[in-house]
């Protein structure tokens, strides 16, 4: 019987779990991260498809662990398509990520790439810095350990 008890107590946890995966358009990200806000925003473009992106998530959730209690905002944009969201939906809850989710209904990349950065070339993973109040912006076409988030972040949250 507690065995019973213990495998439908698993299975709602886990059921239960769902992250809630918003879907936007390129001015609902600007919006977001543009506004004049002493919050670091650390936007990470991404898909399930891409090996290098997948590697990196982890990264990003324990750099969120370590700087809790810091002004640091973690959006994780994916670039899977729309038609795809069950599929992104069940791979976050798989590797249970916790930073907010972010899928991008947006199809012709060559009209938001420069919104931005005017290099992007559109490869990923690609990673996005900005802090509107202190003038922080930097854009990042490539993977990022661990260490190198930290590098990257802690002089512009400690200023």
């Amino acid at each position: 019987m507690k065995i019973l008890f213990f495998t439908i107590f698993i299975l709602l946890y886990l059921f239960s779990y769902s992250q809630n995966v918003k879907v936007y358009k390129i001015e609902n990200l600007n919006e977001r991260v543009l506004r004049n806000s002493d919050t670091l925003y650390i936007v990470n473009f991404w898909a399930t498809w891409c090996s290098p992106c997948v590697k990196e998530l982890p990264n990003f959730e324990k750099l969120a662990l370590e700087y809790v209690n810091k002004k640091i905002k973690i959006l994780l944009v994916s670039l899977d398509f729309k038609k795809d969201l069950p599929r992104l939906k069940k791979f976050i809850q798989t590797k249970e990520l916790k930073s907010e989710v972010w899928l991008l209904d947006e199809t012709n990349y060559n009209k938001w790439l420069n919104k931005i950065d005017t290099n992007w070339s559109g490869s990923i993973p690609a990673t996005w810095l900005i802090e509107n109040k202190k003038g922080v912006r930097a854009f990042y076409e490539k993977s990022l350990t661990f260490e190198e988030l930290k590098l990257l972040i802690t002089p512009k949250i400690n200023n």
